[in-house]
C-alpha cells in the first residue's frame, strides 16, 4: 500500500496568545494562496482546519472558498476556546485547554463553530483539532455528537501537562479507532478515527526513546541541557513533521524512520500564522518565513520523489 501524506494546517487568527481574546485579525490567511501554489506544484492537497475568527471573517472567506471549490484542499474545524463563544469561563492557562472545560461548554463552543462553518460554507466539517492539543473525552464526545469522523489532536510522545493539558507521551503513532469514553484505547469498532500528527524520533525504536526522554523530563536533572546534548550527539533526536520546527532534511529523515516502523501515513502539521513573521514563536523574521517555505518544498519534493500519495484527510476513512 502506498504511503499517504496528509497536511493539516491550524488555520487561525493572527493573535497567538489566549490572553488576547477580544480582538482577532486574520491577515495571515491572505498569504494562503502563495502557500497553496507550492502545494499545487506537487499535487498536494492540504486540509485547512479553520477556527471561529477565520470561519466568520467574510474578508478572507473567498480566499479559502476558491481553493476548496477548485478541489485543491479540504476544510475541517479547529477550536480555540478563548475566542469561540459562548464565553462562560474565565480566561486562564487552565481554561485555554478545551479538555479542561465542562462538557456542556465544550459542546456549545464546538457546536457554534460547527454551525458557523456549515452556514457560511454550506457543508459540515468532519475533521477536528483542538487548540493547544487540548483533547480529552469530553471533547471527543462533543465532536462525535456533532457528526465528526476524524480527530487529529493527539500528539504522540508529547506531554502537555506542563501547560495544564493532556499527557500523550505513551500514545501510539499509528492511526486507530476509538470511542469517546476512552480516547487512548484502540477499538476496531470505535466511532472516531485518530490521525495523529507525525511525531517521533530519528532512531528506530520509538517506544524506548520515548521512555528515556520522559524519564529525563520528569527528573530533577537539567533536562533541557541533557536532551540538547543527546540531540547534538545524535543519540536521541525527537522530531515533528513540521516545517516551522525542523528542517526539510530532518522531516525526510523522520519520514524514513516512520516507514521502518511500518507506518502507512504521514501527517505534516503547522500553523497558518507561520506565513507572516512575528505572529508565533516559531517564525520571527522574513528570513525565517522563506526558510519555512524551503522546508516545505524539500519535504514535498522528497515525498513526491518516493512515490508517496498526497491526500486530504477524508481519504483516511476509506483505508
Amino acid at each position: 500500500m502506498p504511503i499517504k501524506v496528509y497536511i493539516t494546517i491550524d488555520t487561525e487568527e493572527d493573535q497567538w496568545s489566549y490572553l488576547n481574546p477580544k480582538e482577532s485579525t486574520v491577515e495571515n490567511i491572505r498569504e494562503i494562496p502563495k502557500l497553496q501554489e507550492l502545494f499545487d506544484q506537487y499535487g498536494a492537497i492540504p486540509t485547512y482546519l479553520i477556527n471561529y475568527p477565520v470561519a466568520i471573517n467574510k474578508g478572507v472567506l473567498k480566499i479559502l472558498q476558491k481553493i476548496y471549490k477548485d478541489g485543491r484542499c479540504d476544510i475541517g474545524a479547529h477550536c480555540h476556546p478563548w475566542n469561540t463563544p459562548p464565553f462562560r469561563e474565565n480566561i486562564s492557562n487552565h481554561n485555554s485547554m478545551l479538555c479542561n472545560l465542562p462538557y456542556e461548554l465544550v459542546f456549545d463552543k464546538i457546536q457554534i463553530l460547527h454551525k458557523s462553518i456549515k452556514d457560511i460554507w454550506n457543508f459540515e466539517p468532519k475533521y477536528f483539532r483542538a487548540g493547544r492539543w487540548g483533547f480529552g473525552e469530553n471533547v471527543a464526545r462533543a465532536i462525535f455528537e456533532l457528526g465528526y469522523k476524524i480527530d487529529t489532536s493527539i500528539a504522540p510522545f508529547t506531554d502537555w501537562s506542563v501547560y495544564e493539558g493532556p499527557d500523550f507521551s505513551n500514545v501510539t503513532v499509528l492511526k486507530y479507532r476509538f470511542n469517546p469514553d476512552n480516547i487512548l484505547k484502540d477499538n476496531s469498532n470505535g466511532s472516531l478515527l485518530e490521525i495523529s500528527p507525525t511525531i517521533g524520533f530519528l532512531q528506530n525504536n520509538f517506544k524506548i526513546y520515548s521512555k528515556i526522554r520522559n524519564n529525563i523530563l520528569k527528573s530533577k536533572l537539567p533536562y533541557f541541557r541533557i536532551i540538547g546534548l543527546l540531540d547534538k550527539l545524535k543519540i536521541m533526536n525527537y522530531r515533528w513533521l513540521s516545517p516551522e520546527l525542523f528542517s526539510g532534511n530532518d522531516m525526510a529523515k523522520l519520514a524514513n524512520c516512520f516507514l521502518k516502523n511500518n507506518c502507512q501515513f504521514l501527517n505534516m502539521s503547522f500553523h497558518s500564522t507561520s506565513l507572516l513573521p512575528g505572529l508565533n514563536p516559531f517564525i520571527k523574521s522574513q528570513y525565517e518565513v522563506e526558510k519555512f517555505y524551503r522546508n516545505i518544498d524539500i519535504f514535498l519534493k522528497f515525498a513526491y520523489g518516493n512515490g508517496f500519495i498526497f491526500a486530504p484527510l477524508n481519504e483516511a476513512i476509506k483505508d
